[in-house]
């Protein structure tokens, strides 16, 4: 039986900053049944519900910066537990915290310390990665560092398949790998016709690395079943790991096309497969 479909709202960041309301509206005509925040617009938890009942969404998680789970942790789960998030989500490491960084050790003890309040609210934190998680630290890639490191009692993953694909691996063969301890997957799809990644890669999902030359222009976002992505593996990977969600995200729209209608295009696709 096919997974329930949420779709990350940073797709549609700019939509919903203008108007949260039409955005979640439109958002489940096309079919979504969840959303994964990335910040609450202006709004506060109370204001968001009646949104979510009206157009019959669940809360399915948020991304929200290691920092802001440091400094405000309470804060934090009670908004999003207001919500009914389930899961919570550390959606991008700073470079100073990265593998191969000084920090990268403290990194993991932090996110261990907020997972640990985490369970004990009842919540689940996630780490979704990105491709700086592939070095490699002894032989290990350092996501799996993390993950063998911190306890799934106090960490489960989100793997971002998209950039699974980008670091040279299988985004279905690691989602299995990760089976009983994957309960979202971000389903995204990308055309690199280049033989190598673009260098500013990450300024195309909005955060510059001043340290890294301009970028290429080939690598393109795009809805799902336009790309590079083998879809149908990756949604049976997810389903035989255990998910409990699939969500989708897509930085940047396709070329000619609005955020809402690549988003509506990659619900499509999922609805022509049975999903």
């Amino acid at each position: 039986m096919p997974l329930p479909v949420a779709i990350q709202l940073y797709s549609v960041r700019e939509e919903a900053s203008r108007d949260l309301a039409g955005t979640l509206a439109s958002l489940a005509e096309m079919g979504y049944t969840g959303v994964e925040f990335a910040g609450l617009y202006g709004f506060e938890p109370e204001a968001i519900l009646p949104l979510l009942e009206k157009n019959k969404l669940a809360a399915v998680s948020a991304h929200v910066p290691l920092e802001e789970m440091l400094e405000k942790p309470q804060e934090v789960i009670r908004d999003y537990q207001l919500l009914g998030c389930r899961y919570l989500a550390m959606p991008y490491l700073t470079p100073d915290r990265r593998p191969g960084s000084d920090g990268f050790q403290k990194t993991i003890r932090d996110i261990e310390t907020f997972g640990r309040l985490c369970a004990a609210a009842g919540m689940t934190l996630l780490y979704h990665n990105h491709d700086f998680e592939f070095e490699k630290i002894g032989g290990e890639y350092a996501l799996d560092m993390i993950y063998r490191t911190i306890s799934p009692e106090y960490l489960q993953t989100e793997i971002d398949t998209c950039w699974v694909h980008v670091a040279g691996e299988d985004p279905a063969a690691y989602i299995m790998k990760y089976t009983g301890r994957a309960p979202l997957v971000h389903l995204k799809d990308f055309v690199m016709p280049g033989k190598s990644k673009p260098a500013k890669l990450y300024e195309l999902i909005g955060i510059e690395d001043k340290d890294k030359e301009p970028e290429a222009p080939e690598f393109s976002f795009m809805p799902l079943g336009s790309g590079v992505q083998d879809m149908p593996a990756i949604l049976d990977a997810s389903l035989r790991a255990g998910a409990s969600w699939v969500v989708v995200e897509q930085d940047r729209p396709a070329a000619g096309a609005t955020p809402l209608e690549s988003a509506k295009r990659s619900r499509d696709y999922l609805g022509n497969l049975g999903w």
